[in-house]
């Protein structure tokens, strides 16, 4: 075998073991690290994430003060009652967020710029998420302390804490791909914050995250009682106390599964459409 033969043979079983997929999922890897760090960065510079830190403390301070005595004489602690919808405004307050930056990447010509690239369709959105996620998991570490301090307790377990939190970054994910379609497809940073804060508001308000739903009017009730905002709702608070059961949480995974097969595919549209 000469010197030649050699060499080639072990140029070919070194490419014959590096697959040209598996390059390619590297460089994806790559660009969506790149780009998530890049979102981060932009979260810092701009203040998002001291944001994060300061609006579940408004939250806090807005809705558990002015009816804890009420909630007091009825019988009910209301820090464990209103932490839910605490941590779910923060959530909600996150997908808002996410809309802004989104409509902001595809006003100023980042969404063509990234189509003109050798980047991944979909990096670009997967990178927004992440960085989408990071804040959430601040927002609700920092909705969870103010919680504690006010007196919220996990009396479930640990499983069951890990639970609460899992299913509010859950919940966070769904909004925030949601928003992130609304936002690149109006590419306007106004209107989208002005579409998504009205609903929040309404379903906030018009739910059993404040105020349990016998305290609505009865023609009132089976909407409170069944939409989503208030299964989110129950099924946290249960996770808290330690009640939750199976078919106590499903609905709140349907809504979750039902928002979910409708957000992504159109954030995914969104994202991938020319123009």
């Amino acid at each position: 075998m000469t010197a030649v033969t050699r060499t080639r043979g072990r140029y070919e079983g070194r490419h014959r073991r590096l697959p040209h997929a598996t390059a390619t999922t590297t460089g994806v890897a790559r660009q969506w690290l790149a780009l998530s760090r890049r979102s981060l960065h932009t979260m810092w510079v701009h203040g998002q994430l001291f944001v994060a830190v300061l609006a579940p403390l408004i939250f806090t301070v807005g809705f558990y003060l002015p009816l804890r005595l009420v909630m007091r004489f009825q019988g009910i602690d209301y820090a464990q009652f209103v932490m839910p919808i605490i941590v779910l405004q923060a959530m909600a307050f996150t997908a808002i967020s996410a809309a802004h930056r989104a409509a902001t990447e595809a006003s100023n010509g980042m969404k063509a710029r990234f189509q003109t690239m050798p980047v991944a369709a979909g990096v670009p959105l997967a990178a927004r998420l992440t960085g989408c996620l990071v804040h959430s998991t601040v927002s609700l570490a920092a909705a969870l302390t103010y919680g504690h301090v006010i007196g919220f307790r996990f009396s479930g377990g640990v499983g069951q804490a890990i639970a609460f939190c899992a299913f509010a970054l859950l919940v966070g994910f769904t909004l925030t791909a949601g928003a992130d379609a609304l936002g690149t497809a109006t590419r306007s940073p106004e209107v989208t914050s002005q579409a998504l804060t009205l609903p929040q508001l309404i379903l906030g308000m018009f739910s059993s995250g404040f105020v349990p739903v016998t305290q609505f009017p009865d023609w009132a009730q089976g909407f409170v009682r069944n939409q989503p905002i208030s299964q989110f709702a129950g099924s946290m608070r249960a996770l808290a106390d330690g009640t939750a059961t199976l078919g106590q949480l499903v609905p709140s995974f349907v809504w979750c599964a039902g928002l979910i097969v409708v957000f992504v595919p159109l954030a995914i549209w969104a994202n991938v459409r020319r123009g």
